[in-house]
Parts: structure tokens; sequence; C-alpha cells
């Protein structure tokens, strides 16, 4: 009976390790910005599923196309019907490496991450540089990177050419929660 406790105990025991070593927020941020000499347009979608893996130092992260949210309405229809054709391609996804996770700390630190990303139907390689602090409750991660539109086939009609930028600048900031089952 005894041994039946022991092996009880070491079982819940592992669960729970294995919980505290995975970070998850279902409301992160990522943000994007394109500035054009005739119009600036940004975005901002708050409903971004990411997980951190501190045991295999791993990151994914899944947004939804239709949930960024723009100033115009119309900006917002032609993202998701001409653009991004969300119907279609509803999602962007990263999967990657936290290539330096021993930095993170509770100082904050910089760390690199390299991995995939899928925006579009077109998956590109991509390192992303991400400020960090790790605390009892929390890995928060935040920072900006570049994607050029051309790399993931997102075409621009020659028509409105002009008022989109060829690199957009993408903002993140995720506050992971210790993942419970």
């Amino acid at each position: 009976m005894k041994t039946l406790y022991t092996f009880c105990i070491c079982l819940f025991l592992i669960s729970v390790i294995n919980a505290q070593d995975k970070f998850l927020t279902k409301n992160g941020t990522v943000s994007f910005f394109s500035s054009s000499p005739l119009e600036d347009i940004e975005a901002e979608n708050n409903q971004v599923l990411s997980i951190v893996d501190a045991t295999k130092k791993q990151m994914a992260i899944s947004i939804l196309m239709k949930s960024f949210m723009f100033e115009k309405a119309l900006m917002q229809e032609h993202f998701n019907e001409n653009y991004v054709e969300s119907d279609k391609y509803p999602k962007a996804i990263f999967r990657g490496e936290i290539l330096n996770f021993d930095a993170v700390s509770e100082k904050e630190s910089k760390v690199k991450i390299k991995g995939k990303l899928t925006i579009h139907g077109k998956t590109q390689g991509i390192t992303i540089e991400a400020n960090t602090i790790k605390t009892e409750d929390a890995i928060v991660m935040s920072g900006d990177f570049y994607i050029k539109l051309s790399d993931f086939d997102v075409a621009i009609p020659s028509a409105v050419k002009k008022n989109i930028a060829e690199k957009i600048k993408v903002s993140f900031n995720f506050n992971h929660q210790p993942y419970k089952k």
C-alpha cells in the first residue's frame, strides 16, 4: 500500500512539474504598422494564442487574421478580402526555438527566436529578437520585427501600391501564464 501511495505522489509531482514548464496566453497582442507617404495603416489583434515550452525551449503562436481591428472598417474589409484572404487563409502561425532561453530571467533580457512564420499560406524562415522577463507567475515577451508582404505572396494592386509600405512593422506583447491542465 505504501508503494501505491508513493507511486501516486510521484505521478502527481511529474504532472505538476510538466505543467510548470509550459506557459500560455490566449490574449496576447500583435499589431502591425505600414507607413507610406500617402497613408499610415495600423491594426491590432488582442486575441492571439501563444505558448512557450520552457523544457523544449520552443514557442508557438497562432493568430486569427479576422481578429485584426482597424480604425477604418473599409481597411479591415480590404485586408481580409483582398490582401490576406482570411476566408482562405484564416490564421498566421509561428513556430520556433528560443535560441538563448537560458538568458530569460527576472531581469529584462533579450532572446532570439528562430523559426518559421506562415502567412497567406506561405512559410518563411525568420529570426525575431524579444525582450523578456520571467517571474514565478509569468514569462513576458515583447518586441518588433519587419516582414515584406511580397515574401508571403500578398499581392498589392498597383492602384494602391503607394498607400502600403513594402516592409510592415509587426509588434507583439505576450504575458504567458503557467499552463494548467
